[in-house]
C-alpha cells in the first residue's frame, strides 16, 4: 500500500483485513494486524477498547468471545483444524466447528469462524483428514460392517419419502446412527 495507504489508515483509524473482512484492521508495511482472534492476521496486541477500533455489540444468547453466526447460544462445542490445501496449491487453515462436520459423498462440509459460513471442502485436499475425520459423527460401530447397497437403498427410500416398512425397521435396528 505505502505511504499513502499508512496515511489513509492513521486518519480514518483502520481499514477492513483482507483476510476476514474484520473493519479496524491496520496495516503497517506489508504486515496486517487484525482484531478478529479467529483471523491468521489477528495481533493480540491491538485491543478492542483502542480509539478507533469499532464495538462489535454483544448480541443476546451469544458467547463473548464467539463471533456472530459461529453457535447459536450455549457454550461454545469443541472446535476443529482444517488443514487444506487448494486448488491453487495454497495452504489454508479453517476452524471449523466439530459439531457441525458431516460428509457428503466426497466432500466435508463444516461451519467455519470467523463468521459462521458453511463451507464445502474436497477431501483429497485436506491435509489433516484422519483428525478431522474422528471429531465426525460415527454411522456404524467400529467393529460393525457398513450396510450393503441394497440396505442403503432401502434406508435412502424411506428417509426421502418419509415412509416405513417392516424391511426399513429391520434395517434401522441394525444401523441407528444411519
Amino acid at each position: 500500500m505505502g505511504f499513502l495507504g499508512s496515511l489513509l489508515n492513521s486518519l480514518i483509524g483502520g481499514g477492513k483485513c483482507p483476510i476476514c473482512g474484520t473493519p479496524g484492521a491496520q496495516t503497517e508495511g506489508s504486515k496486517v494486524r487484525c482484531l478478529n482472534p479467529f483471523c491468521s492476521n489477528f495481533d493480540p496486541s491491538m485491543k478492542q477498547g483502542q480509539p478507533g477500533a469499532p464495538q462489535q455489540p454483544s448480541q443476546p444468547g451469544q458467547p463473548q468471545g464467539q463471533p456472530p453466526g459461529w453457535r447459536s447460544g450455549g457454550s461454545a462445542g469443541p472446535t476443529v483444524s482444517i488443514q487444506y490445501k487448494n486448488f491453487q496449491d495454497q495452504s489454508k487453515t479453517f476452524t471449523a466447528d466439530a459439531a457441525s462436520l458431516r460428509r457428503v459423498k466426497n466432500h466435508i462440509i463444516a461451519k467455519v469462524a470467523p463468521k459462521g459460513q458453511t463451507i464445502t471442502l474436497s477431501r483429497s485436499r485436506i491435509q489433516n483428514l484422519k483428525e478431522v475425520e474422528s471429531h465426525m459423527p460415527q454411522r456404524v460401530a467400529p467393529d460393525q460392517d457398513w450396510p450393503s447397497p441394497k440396505e442403503r437403498q432401502v434406508m435412502g427410500y424411506h428417509k426421502k419419502n418419509g415412509t416405513t416398512s417392516p424391511l426399513y425397521e429391520k434395517i434401522r435396528a441394525k444401523y441407528p446412527n444411519w
